[in-house]
């Protein structure tokens, strides 16, 4: 039988299939039996590939964050612009992926996507006139404010039952419709919390 001009396994066939188990199972349904059965190889194949499953998530955590756009920081797009528009795609590749978000919060590490990440932010900061100290807090607050807005819903938080809310809690009495506006509701909040954050820094950036 001739063999097939392509290999039955690759890194991105590993990633692709690791990061569609996270999508719908979560980080717990990873593990290097459960890819070989879902890939159709036997286990130690695997790692031809990778070391360890921990290897296999930075992968998918790296592939997630290669999503983002940082154009922004490259083209001379004034810094508050660039923040702007740099949060809104980080964040919009977090929620197609929020399973994925705890694992990204430990860090860079060594995963490229992050770490030029991580660069383009600092960099630009500093190349706005921040100093160095403040350039570092404003990567990492944005960082949390971004990954926060991405690990849940304020909105979905609330049962469709007006009873759980009328006795007790009079100023929620509209609670029980939220979740039914969840979508405008997360996004609004987090064009909110994004436009307090930035005004905020470049108030600060000004005095």
């Amino acid at each position: 039988m001739a063999r097939p001009r392509k290999p039955l396994l690759s890194r991105e066939r590993i990633v692709a299939c690791a990061l569609a188990l996270v999508d719908a199972e979560g980080l717990g349904a990873v593990s290097t039996r459960r890819l070989a059965a879902e890939l159709g190889v036997s286990g130690p194949s695997l790692y031809n590939h990778f070391r360890t499953k921990d290897e296999i998530l930075d992968a998918v955590a790296d592939e997630v964050c290669s999503q983002v756009d940082l154009s922004m920081f490259e083209d001379g797009t004034e810094w508050r612009a660039a923040l702007l528009g740099w949060a809104r795609s980080y964040r919009a590749a977090l929620t197609a992926h929020p399973n994925i978000v705890p694992f990204l919060a430990q860090g860079p590490g060594r995963r490229p996507s992050q770490l030029r990440m991580a660069d383009a932010v600092f960099g630009a900061m500093t190349a706005a006139g921040w100093p160095k100290v403040q350039a570092t807090h404003i990567g990492a607050t944005m960082r949390y404010f971004v990954a926060g807005s991405a690990l849940g819903s304020f909105a979905r938080g609330f049962v469709d039952d007006a009873d759980v809310y009328a006795r007790d809690y009079p100023h929620l009495d509209e609670a029980h419709l939220l979740a039914e506006h969840q979508q405008r509701i997360d996004d609004g909040a987090f064009e909110t919390g994004l436009r307090a954050l930035v005004d905020g820094l470049a108030q600060r950036f000004s005095s």
